[in-house]
């Protein structure tokens, strides 16, 4: 599983006209499922997500997690963050699981993470997302499990 993560200072999902997620200061969380991903690296992925360290304490350090700050959590599956760009001029897709596997395993994160904090939203599915962000920093970090 990888996920770009992004915090941001307010991060918005839309799909046609309509606002389907929503997030005030937090992370943002581009996810994508491999083929290889089981229960344990979708529970690893919840955990990184929630306890990674990008937020500053007193000192300004990034000490503090999102589980710390309680800042929300704005889930978005991108199946082209697994995309193969390592030859040619244009991506292969083989590297991501197939679609019926991605959704149960972009699903599994989104409860695995509900059930762990409780300012969790999510875009939508397969669909074509439009994905605004304010990103506070910037800091963006890829996470692998």
């Amino acid at each position: 599983m990888i996920a770009l993560i992004q915090r941001v200072a307010h991060a918005r999902v839309e799909v046609g006209e309509e606002t389907v997620g929503e997030i005030g200061e937090g992370l943002l969380a581009l996810v994508a499922v491999e083929p290889e991903d089981n229960a344990g690296t979708i529970l690893r992925m919840a955990e990184r997500l929630l306890a990674y360290r990008v937020f500053g304490d007193a000192e300004g350090k990034m000490n503090r997690s999102l589980a710390e700050t309680g800042g929300g959590l704005l889930l978005v599956s991108q199946f082209t963050l697994a995309a193969e760009t390592g030859k040619g001029l244009r991506p292969g897709f083989s590297t991501a699981a197939p679609p019926d596997q991605a959704r149960r395993g972009f699903e599994a994160l989104l409860a695995a993470c509900r059930e762990r904090h409780s300012k969790v939203e999510t875009g939508r599915f397969g669909a074509h997302m439009k994905v605004s962000l304010c990103n506070d920093g910037p800091v963006t970090f890829l996470l692998h499990t």
